[in-house]
């Protein structure tokens, strides 16, 4: 009997509701999984359609369409021979379901629906799908008309039932299901599959690819088996990065793995494994005693031996090694995920560019360092010899069709796609001025260094001829609300003029095309609302909006000897700052004294808020135990009231928030993962009061 067996798994870059184009990276996959060898070959979650088509599921047209290139899929001629994992959503009984549908040499095995759905912090899957219930139940799904006519079938079985081939069992898990505390590859591995896929859409997050990696390898490491996960991999259409890493475990250990951050729009990893390891790993007593007792899945039978003797003949094939699983530091996650997502999307809205406005702080820094990483990652994926990069990269970069252009030079590429745009004032200083256009030049970005003095002032009159009022600073005797104002008047004027310049530079420059405008506030500013409605944090996307100042500075270090650029040591030893108050002898604007808080107190309040689910008394509560030792009771208390209190009154910001890369589970983002109202009370009477009562207890016990 064979016993080795050649597997694929791969991450696809598909887009939402791209069907042609998402059909022909699916058949490109296939081809690959074919050429190394492969007998099994799963792809990503919902890869049909694209994972993040949101409403769109609610469409009949997204169904249509989906069995549609179903159809071509069990027509194309590579696509014999190999048992077929693929994602698409079907509707049974007037009830939409998120599924797999297995094939074999034409013909429809299965349709295996999802049992726990995805519905906290960015999903929302119960919106548009139903979980299959109960488990191990199936019934019978009659294909459309297009199908039959491929098929001939009539009648397929839909539900929670496993594949049998000649040689072995293929059990099939969908993302969610993995994370869930009784995940079905426990109950499967129990009644002998022996290879469990999950399809997946899972996105990035900093410090999370652990948890999946730990996941995979317990599923199996106790159990048994061979698990093949799949995922999306790029940007599909909105804030999320959906991050590849494609695994093979044999036993708990890893074999392969797939990227975690490329440019590729299909990436195929397989393993040759021996089943007869499987057998030998369950042979435990204790393991039988509870596979004996475990409940039955139906079988349904597949007409194939996914071992081939042309494998189990050859001697010189041998099996793949477990290998030790890759991890990126943190800094690494920064310089290439939002990097592979600002070039997903660049080169799918069809716009020639970027434009940032860049004010010399440490903020615009990292988003323009970001911007640098992804020319790398295009001039060494054209040097690679990607074909699809190549091509964008021309269109972008305003060279014909015909031109044999190809990026070699990350600083050249940027010259013709990254603007960067210092707009100073009266009150910028010379050293933020000099930082950005050093840093400009440093990695070839196409520079504009202007004044916007007479604007500012043009606003300023105008108010004074309509209110006969002028109003003054606060170092120069003005009032709070005058400050605010006429700090917000510069604020906004720079999203104007960022706007007007993204429209016309190209133009200025004979170029065709307009760019799009990248904001750069951090997540730690737009938790406490340290930005002003509609200036340079409004734009078209947002690279840092979920990254912390604490990890951006770290981040900076990094490329600084990462990139070779020296110059960033200047704005790591720089004071934040916004520059839109004057400058005295005795007073420079900072960030920290205007937010009245560190940025490394925001990010506990950040993950205290939204990762533990506290609310101000409750973070006050865990507060005294971290910090109990360095302050009093009263001066924790007086922290957490005014971060609750800044955060609810700028709650509102957060509706126009710029969409911005998801990379923190703290992220304040209102679109859909931080739902909250946006008009507080923000006394938090009662809250306070409690807060306050608490701290003054533990002001007499611990004196």
């Amino acid at each position: 009997m064979g016993h080795l067996i050649t597997v694929a798994t791969c991450s696809l870059n598909q887009w939402a509701l791209d069907f042609e184009g998402n059909l022909e990276r699916i058949l490109e996959s296939i081809r690959i999984a074919k050429e190394q060898g492969a007998t099994l070959r799963v792809g990503p979650e919902l890869e049909i359609t694209g994972y993040g088509c949101l409403d769109h599921f609610l469409e009949g047209d997204t169904y249509l369409h989906s069995w549609e290139m179903m159809g071509k899929i069990l027509q194309f001629d590579e696509a014999k021979n190999i048992l077929l994992d693929i994602g698409m959503p079907v509707v049974h009984k007037n009830v939409k379901y998120n599924c797999r549908v297995i094939i074999l040499n034409g013909k429809i095995l299965l349709i295996r629906p999802k049992l726990f759905l995805a519905n906290d912090g960015n999903y929302r899957e119960l919106r548009y799908f139903s979980a299959w219930s109960p488990a191990r139940y199936v019934e019978e799904y009659r294909l459309p008309r297009i199908i039959r006519e491929i098929t001939g079938q009539s009648i397929v079985p839909i539900g929670d039932a496993v594949i049998s081939t000649i040689d072995t069992c293929v059990g099939i898990e969908l993302c969610e299901e993995l994370f869930t505390p009784n995940s079905p590859n426990i109950s499967m591995g129990l009644d002998g599959v022996e290879i469990i896929t999950n399809s997946s859409g899972s996105h990035h997050e900093l410090r999370k690819l652990y948890r999946r990696v730990d996941l995979i390898k317990e599923a199996t490491l106790k159990n048994g088996g061979v698990y093949l996960y799949a995922n999306q991999q790029g940007c599909d259409g909105d804030r999320l990065y959906y991050d590849g890493c494609t695994l093979i475990a044999v036993n708990g250990q890893i074999v392969a793995q797939g990227s975690q951050f490329s440019l590729k729009d299909v990436e195929v990893i397989t393993a040759t494994i021996d089943i007869e390891d499987v057998r030998s790993h369950r042979s435990i007593s204790s393991r039988g005693m509870q596979a004996t007792n475990t409940p039955r899945y139906q079988r349904i039978e597949a007409p194939i031996a996914l071992s081939q003797s042309v494998l189990n003949n050859n001697i010189r094939i041998h099996l793949t090694k477990p290998i030790e699983e890759f991890y990126h530091t943190p800094e690494q996650e920064i310089a290439l995920g939002p990097a592979c997502w600002l070039w997903d999307y660049l080169r799918r809205s069809k716009m020639n560019g970027y434009l940032l406005p860049l004010s010399g702080g440490i903020d615009s820094c990292a988003t323009a360092i970001i911007v640098y990483s992804m020319c790398r990652l295009v001039v060494e994926a054209a040097k690679n010899g990607d074909t699809r990069v190549i091509i964008d990269a021309r269109r972008i970069a305003g060279v014909s069709k015909d031109s044999d252009y190809i990026p070699k030079d990350p600083r050249e590429f940027a010259n013709r796609l990254f603007h960067t745009c210092y707009m100073g004032t009266e009150n910028s200083s010379k050293e933020t001025r000099e930082r950005a256009k050093n840093l400009a030049s440093a990695i070839g970005s196409y520079h504009i260094d202007l004044n916007m003095n007479d604007i500012v002032t043009s606003i300023q009159t105008l108010f004074n001829l309509v209110t006969n009022k002028t109003p003054r600073f606060r170092v120069h005797g003005g009032s709070n609300i005058e400050n605010l104002a006429l700090q917000n008047v510069q604020a906004r004027l720079r999203m104007i003029l960022a706007y007007l310049f993204a429209q016309l530079m190209p133009w200025v420059r004979n170029q065709n095309g307009s760019l799009l405008v990248l904001g750069s506030a951090n997540v730690d500013e737009c938790l406490r609302g340290y930005l002003t409605k509609y200036d340079c944090s409004s734009a078209d996307i947002n690279p840092i909006g979920g990254i912390s100042k604490k990890d951006l500075r770290k981040f900076i270090a990094y490329a600084r000897d990462e990139f070779n650029i020296p110059l960033l040591n200047e704005f790591l030893n720089a004071i934040p700052t916004a520059e839109l108050e004057p400058i005295t002898h005795d007073y420079v604007q900072a960030d920290e004294v205007d937010m009245e808080m560190t940025y490394d107190e925001l990010s506990i309040f950040g993950k205290l808020r939204k990762i533990e689910k506290c609310g101000p008394f409750s973070m006050f509560s865990k507060l005294i135990h971290e910090w109990g030792s360095e302050l009093r009771p009263i001066q924790i208390a007086e922290k957490v009231k005014r971060f609750f209190f800044y955060h609810s009154i700028n709650r509102h910001k957060m509706t126009t928030l710029t969409p911005s890369y998801h990379a923190e589970a703290y992220s304040p983002d209102d679109n859909r993962f931080d739902l909250r109202p946006f008009l507080y009370n923000t006394a938090w009477n009662w809250q306070f009061k409690k807060i306050d009562s608490f701290a003054n207890e533990l002001e007499k016990v611990n004196k």
